[in-house]
């Protein structure tokens, strides 16, 4: 496996642990996805793969609906992507993505989190050189499937000749160039692979060592910034725990 992998398995990718604010969050997500591209998923590779995310992460189709709904409402909140970067405690690289329909209120809360714990806002883009942007894709393993050959098809599209194979799920995760997000989509499902994850996530392409005491105070000030409804992900260069 490569350093990606290791790195998302180490941290497992901590899921949102209350079920309303992981609707929430899927539900802005599907609004900007709808005023984007449309509300027909058929038509809107964006909303298939937030979809997609939505059911893995137990959403109900109701809800699902009601969201595509409620987006395309004239009244509805327009929401924008903000990131927030600088460094929380023992120098630990801090990076918040969120969706917000106000700036002022989310960029206050953020610092405000920051400043508790004695961390330094940054500016936006300062702290980009320290993780590595990718898409991630999780699909349906096929029967007599040969990776290698498909994983060749894939080079184009910057994705990397390693994966991630879950044997219990019977699941394959590839990583790839996040401008090729939409291409490497159509070619899965063109090729019939039944997408079951897309995203985008930042893995730390320098892992900072923190002891115990230190790695507590910088989970409990990221657990602080997931509290947040416009908060989305949080990413630390912290080296995982070992197992």
């Amino acid at each position: 496996m490569g350093r990606a992998f290791e790195y998302r398995k180490a941290t497992k990718l901590k899921r949102w642990g209350h079920m309303a604010k992981t609707f929430t969050r899927i539900g802005k997500q599907i609004s900007i996805a709808v005023k984007a591209g449309g509300p027909e998923p058929e038509n809107n590779p964006t909303l298939r793969a937030i979809i997609a995310n939505a059911k893995r992460e137990n959403m109900p189709k109701d809800n699902i609906e009601r969201a595509i709904k409620n987006a395309m409402g004239k009244d509805q909140s327009e929401y924008k992507e903000m990131n927030y970067e600088g460094y929380g405690p023992h120098g630990v690289a801090i990076f918040v993505e969120t969706l917000t329909d106000n700036t002022t209120r989310t960029v206050g809360d953020v610092r405000s989190v920051f400043n508790k714990f004695n961390g330094n806002l940054g500016t936006q883009g300062s702290l980009s050189f320290l993780f590595d942007h990718k898409c991630v894709f999780t699909f349906k393993k096929k029967d007599d499937m040969d990776m290698d050959e498909l994983i060749l098809n894939l080079i184009d599209y910057g994705v990397e000749d390693e994966f991630d194979e879950d044997e219990e799920t019977n699941e394959i995760t590839i990583y790839g160039d996040p401008k090729s997000f939409g291409d490497i989509q159509k070619f899965l499902e063109s090729e019939g692979f039944e997408v079951t994850g897309a995203e985008f996530t930042r893995i730390p392409n320098d892992l900072k060592d923190v002891t115990p005491e230190q790695r507590a105070t910088i989970e409990k000030m990221v657990e602080k910034l997931e509290d947040f409804d416009d908060v989305q992900t949080v990413h630390t260069n912290m080296k995982p725990a070992e197992e």
